[in-house]
């Protein structure tokens, strides 16, 4: 065997060793693709749903909201009616109800009879450092 058939063998097991390592790399890389394909698939397969659902409660909040404000322009109304009802109830009733009231005042002075209208007088109190006592201090019963 000369010098070149040895290179030659020996090229030629590089180019197998070679071979079978990309051979396995290509096999591990076709298995990730077809695992990856699958996950891809069953992802689709659960979005579709999922949006479907998503979707349906959209809409049904979507409703909730319209319901929820026409009930908060009813409510508005109502309020508005009621502040209506409550100026006109005090337009109408508030400056005749002074006027009996003045007059029911003035009829219990009257058949009361004059009486002396001077206030009873409270005793003088002395301020000391922040107390109050009677000038009548120092007497006791």
């Amino acid at each position: 065997m000369s010098g070149g058939e040895v290179a030659g063998i020996l090229v030629a097991v590089f180019w197998a060793i070679l071979v079978s390592f990309l051979a396995v790399a290509l096999a591990r890389l076709a298995q990730t693709l077809k695992a990856t394909t699958k996950l891809v698939a069953d992802v689709t397969d659960q979005a579709v749903p999922l949006l479907a659902d998503a979707s349906t409660a959209v809409r049904s909040a979507q409703t909730q909201i319209e319901r929820v404000d026409a009930i908060a322009s009813d409510v508005q109304e109502v309020t508005s009616n009621a502040s209506a009802l409550s100026t006109t109830v005090a337009s109408t009733f508030g400056g005749p109800l002074v006027k009996v009231a003045a007059f029911g005042y003035g009829v219990r002075r009257a058949l009361g009879g004059r009486k002396d209208e001077a206030p009873a007088k409270t005793p003088r109190r002395t301020v000391i450092v922040g107390r109050a006592v009677s000038r009548g201090r120092g007497k006791r019963d």
